[in-house]
């Protein structure tokens, strides 16, 4: 009787240093007495070098996922250089693998004819894997990928600890909190100089730039926000851009964005561009727009105004809903407490999904904040979630999910974290929405982390396709009858329906320069990884003209704290082209029933647990029963 994988015993709090270097040194040791056996004495069968190759790539996920999740989040500054230490000897093995020639002649030389599809699969996907890494050049080159290969983690983990340990903040009169929340004030309070700190957290710098009335206070602390990590990180990424632009070279791409491409639903560098002039054009009438609507508020205040920048957009944006669409942000946040909102979240996705969320007070986190649940369905254990969701020193600045262990079934049961900077008290209603789409990536990961091979497992997909399972679940923090099953004030009233269906029309203002916005970002993202770009600044300055419908903001370098140019590099294309799949998948729900049992069960069996067992573009075609399409997201984004 085979016994059902348990979840990964965590350490006592005083024993993290060494439980991370022992679980990573083992699972690399494990990695290498594998792939030493696969080149000594491969078995004779294809598909038992594949069994073992997926055995040495458990151990290897299992070491990576312990060096990248605690070298950004763990409370101890000691834990996470020791994370960082490992996450160069992870990445080191990893590309020493993919450049050892005895080791791709094992895979090369099998004959797969009589594998099945998932098996058959696989050993495609790692002779690709050999490819791209470089197997088949000389030696010289090989020596050359490592190097840069090694250079690039370097630069990354840099990169990250700049923007982490890069925390900025103002210093404000008292007089000049006017317009902040209540509970807001009271959390930031008087110093013995008579002064305020308000920082460039999210806690801080969102509510802020949204509701400070005080336009000086304002700019003052965007501008802190847009700076983090200047000019440090301006260096680093000039290096990462060289380093990842010869590497392509060496391998015979033309770009980054080409290399970089050609394992993503869009399949080239040059579609990328394509892609973000088509989502300019459409999104250019609805931007120009609701930015004319926010330029005439300002000149109420200020007549002489002609423009609109960061500094004064979100709270010219809040003053247009509240004024003119009737919805009051500071009243929507009465409705969320964070702790309901956790439950809720919790009690929406376990109904949507037929999945039990069970307390574990006992599991040992790293720190004393978190929350951690087994995760059943149907009865059976098939994961654990941990929610590490309040800003600290040290910690990560984002909202993301990271991996702590890839299931695999009858091995290891799938443990994702979910990690944010929320406040502990009041929610605005846009990080509500956040805190949905984070979550959707954490139930991606258990739900598909019960595959047989490990490359399947979790969010898996192609990267242009990981952000729809998470950017449709944020409709569910949208729907009344959805927010009014856990969305309560302080007096126990529930909120009203008709303030929900104004919040939905207030989202639709600004829809299309947001657009314009993201479009900015995304070329950003290609152009740096496609064109040799000296002075950064004034090339995000000349796309930003391009791009997005709102000014440079001067003095800033908002580059240098993008973490998404380290981890998505040329392709932050993925959220808007994730969101146009995203509106398309979830025309299948009946928006009078967002719980219909029979549409929720298809995507969850049909797109979520299936992980990247089969190409993106084919799961979402099985769940609607045609290829996907723009129409569902051109007709959002003209209503």
């Amino acid at each position: 009787m085979t016994t059902a994988p348990t979840p990964l015993p965590l350490p006592a709090p005083t024993d993290w240093l060494d439980w991370v270097g022992t679980r990573a040194d083992e699972q690399l040791a494990r990695t290498r007495e594998l792939v030493d056996g696969l080149k000594s004495d491969p078995p004779a069968e294809p598909l038992e070098v594949l069994r073992v190759w997926n055995d040495a790539q458990v151990a290897l996920s299992n070491a990576a996922s312990v060096g990248s999740f605690f070298s950004e989040v763990h409370p101890d500054k000691a834990v996470r250089d020791r994370a960082d230490e490992l996450m160069q000897a992870v990445q080191k093995l990893d590309t020493d693998l993919g450049l050892d020639t005895e080791l791709y002649a094992v895979f090369a030389g099998l004959d797969g004819s009589g594998l099945d599809a998932d098996a058959a699969r696989v050993l495609e996907r790692t002779l690709r894997d050999f490819r791209r890494s470089g197997v088949d050049r000389d030696e010289a080159t090989r020596e050359r990928l490592r190097a840069l290969s090694e250079r690039a983690l370097l630069l990354s983990q840099d990169f990250g600890k700049n923007i982490r340990e890069g925390v900025r903040s103002v210093r404000l009169r008292p007089e000049q909190l006017a317009g902040m929340p209540q509970d807001w004030i009271d959390a930031h309070p008087v110093d013995d100089e008579g002064l305020v700190t308000v920082t460039t957290d999210y806690p801080d710098v969102v509510p802020f730039r949204t509701f400070a009335h005080d336009a000086e206070a304002r700019r003052a602390l965007v501008t802190q926000f847009l700076t983090i990590a200047w000019p440090d990180n301006d260096t680093v990424l000039r290096e990462l851009f060289a380093v990842r632009r010869e590497h392509a070279e060496l391998l015979g791409y033309a770009t980054w964005a080409d290399y970089d491409a050609e394992v993503k639903m869009i399949g080239t560098g040059s579609a990328i561009g394509e892609f973000i002039d088509r989502i300019t054009e459409l999104a250019a009438e609805s931007a120009l727009r609701d930015k004319g609507v926010l330029v005439e508020r300002l000149r109420q205040d200020r007549p002489d105004a002609t423009d609109i920048d960061g500094a004064d957009m979100a709270y010219y944006a809040e003053l247009v809903r509240k004024e003119q669409l009737a919805v009051d942000a500071q009243r929507v946040r009465t409705y969320f407490p964070f702790e309901a909102v956790r439950q809720g979240l919790l009690d929406v996705t376990g109904r949507l999904f037929g999945l039990e969320w069970a307390p574990v007070p006992d599991a040992g986190t790293w720190h004393e904040e978190v929350a951690s649940y087994d995760v059943s369905f149907g009865g059976e254990r098939i994961g654990r979630i941990h929610l590490d969701l309040h800003p600290r020193d040290g910690k990560y600045k984002h909202a993301a999910q990271f991996d702590l262990v890839r299931g695999v079934a009858g091995v290891q049961l799938p443990e994702g974290v979910l990690v944010c900077n929320f406040n502990r008290g009041l929610l605005e209603h846009d990080e509500v929405v956040t805190l949905f789409h984070e979550f959707g990536h954490l139930v991606h990961h258990v739900l598909a982390g019960q595959q047989e091979w490990v490359r399947f497992s979790g969010v898996a997909t192609e990267w242009d396709f990981v952000e729809a399972p998470s950017q449709m679940l944020e409709e569910w923090a949208w729907d009344a009858d959805v927010l009014a099953t856990f969305a309560r004030n302080a007096d126990g009233e529930t909120i009203p329906a008709e303030l929900v269906h104004a919040m939905r029309r207030a989202d639709d203002f600004g829809k299309g320069y947001d657009a314009r916005t993201q479009m900015f970002y995304a070329a950003m993202s290609y152009d740096f990884h496609t064109r040799d770009t000296d002075d950064l600044t004034a090339r995000l300055r000349e796309l930003m003209a391009r791009y997005s419908v709102f000014p440079y903001l001067d003095g800033t370098h908002m580059h240098c704290a993008f973490g998404h140019l380290d981890g998505y590099s040329s392709a932050y294309y993925t959220y808007m082209w994730s969101l146009v799949i995203a509106k398309d998948m979830f025309s299948a729900f009946d928006r009078e029933d967002l719980f219909d049992p029979e549409i929720a069960g298809a995507y969850r069996d049909k797109v979520l647990a299936r992980g990247g067992s089969r190409d993106a573009a084919d799961l979402v075609e099985d769940f609607l029963g045609r290829p996907y399409t723009f129409d569902a997201y051109a007709a959002w984004l003209a209503e």
